[in-house]
């Protein structure tokens, strides 16, 4: 039976992505280690899975650069999804496992977790391993990896055009040997490591919804970090970067596919762009708001405290140095009661300063700007590269 603190142990890890049986599995298949190591090889493994048998069976049917009006090779949707978000997904779990390790320490760490709260909050990770490690969530994963392909692809794959993974048959397009390796092994194995994070992230929600409502932590308002010793969280968001900038490379090569292939304009998606860019900001940045109503229950009783205490030190400065007669064996010219004040000052400052959530406006930018770039090229679909380089030349002259 596990201990409920094995986690703290120095040679066991907090981890969002070190279980399950595709985990273990790759383990003994020497895919992968305890430390996530040898991601090379999970990269070159998947890569095997999901689009090598494609190439090979669109070089066959001679689709893979041409014989079809969209060719395998110029399939940007698909060679995004397969070379460039799998890998992502991937690489992905290596950062996720190195950082949430630390931040989730770092409750203990910083002291912010009582003594007597330490048994529940380690009940909690606990928790959080257990259902990370149910073989009944992955089965069930994969079982929506395969039920959810219809809508998806009647909305992001589906084409006008004959393609590679098709065959025109009278006045219908029929999927050959490519298509089916396409919609039923590839695809199957993108969803599922998709859905994989999406439980991942549950989980972190999870765990830090029940934090922020069973354990009371111990927020101080002078924390320089402006968050009450909370600012740690906001490596989470970090952590989580790749996920989102793979989301967004698979969705931005799907839509450059329909907009070189099927007449599409970037126009129509705009909307639906920024509903992606938004969603996927949510997506990591609402577990860290789980925390608003202790952040702001310790913010104001605090301020007030050490308002009394600021008072009262600057009454006394007063009655020290204006109200009364200067002492004569201390100068006021370098006198600590001076730097004392300017260090009160500044730690009221912090005080006043602390947020209602353990992140700032840079985060919340970093995150639009990384999880709109893959949409970026779009943008040379509305104007040629001609014209683009003589505005910006124009700029200049």
């Amino acid at each position: 039976m596990q201990k409920p603190n094995a986690f703290l142990e120095p040679n066991t890890d907090f981890s969002l992505v070190q279980g399950g049986p595709l985990f273990q599995m790759l383990v003994r298949t020497h895919l992968s280690q305890e430390s996530m190591g040898l991601l090379r090889r999970r990269i070159v493994f998947f890569f095997a899975i999901v689009w090598v048998p494609l190439l090979v069976l669109t070089l066959l049917s001679g689709q893979a650069i041409g014989g079809a009006v969209m060719p395998f090779l110029y399939d940007l949707g698909a060679q995004a999804r397969f070379l460039l978000a799998v890998p992502l997904l991937l690489a992905a779990e290596v950062i996720v496992h190195r950082r949430l390790k630390v931040t989730v320490r770092s409750f203990l760490d910083q002291g912010l977790v009582a003594p007597e709260d330490k048994p529940k909050f380690e009940q909690l990770v606990s928790s959080a391993l257990g259902l990370r490690n149910s073989v009944i969530a992955e089965v069930l994963m994969i079982a929506l990896a395969f039920a959810s392909g219809h809508w998806i692809d009647d909305r992001y794959l589906t084409t006008k055009v004959a393609t590679w993974f098709t065959t025109p048959v009278g006045d219908q397009l029929q999927l050959n040997a490519a298509g089916y390796w396409y919609l039923y092994v590839s695809l199957v194995v993108f969803r599922f490591l998709m859905l994989r994070w999406y439980f991942r992230l549950l989980l972190w929600w999870r765990l830090l919804w029940q934090i922020s409502r069973r354990i009371t932590l111990r927020l101080n308002a002078l924390h320089p970090d402006q968050a009450g010793g909370l600012g740690f969280l906001s490596v989470s968001a970090h952590a989580f970067m790749l996920v989102l900038l793979a989301h967004s490379v698979s969705i931005s090569g799907t839509l450059a596919g329909k907009i070189m292939y099927q007449g599409s304009t970037l126009h129509e998606y705009q909307l639906e762009i920024l509903a992606w860019v938004l969603y996927l900001m949510i997506l990591v940045l609402t577990p860290l708001c789980f925390f608003v109503v202790q952040l702001t229950q310790a913010r104001w009783p605090q301020m007030f405290e050490y308002s009394l205490v600021a008072s009262d030190y600057a009454r006394d400065f007063r009655r020290k140095w204006i109200e009364g007669p200067a002492p004569k064996d201390e100068a006021l010219l370098g006198s600590a009661d001076i730097q004392s004040l300017a260090d009160l000052s500044n730690s009221f400052s912090v005080a006043k300063g602390m947020g209602v959530v353990p992140f700032n406006r840079s985060l919340a930018i970093q995150l639009a700007i990384v999880i709109a770039l893959p949409f970026a090229p779009l943008v040379l679909t509305m104007i040629s590269l001609e014209q683009l380089v003589d505005r910006a030349i124009g700029l200049f002259v």
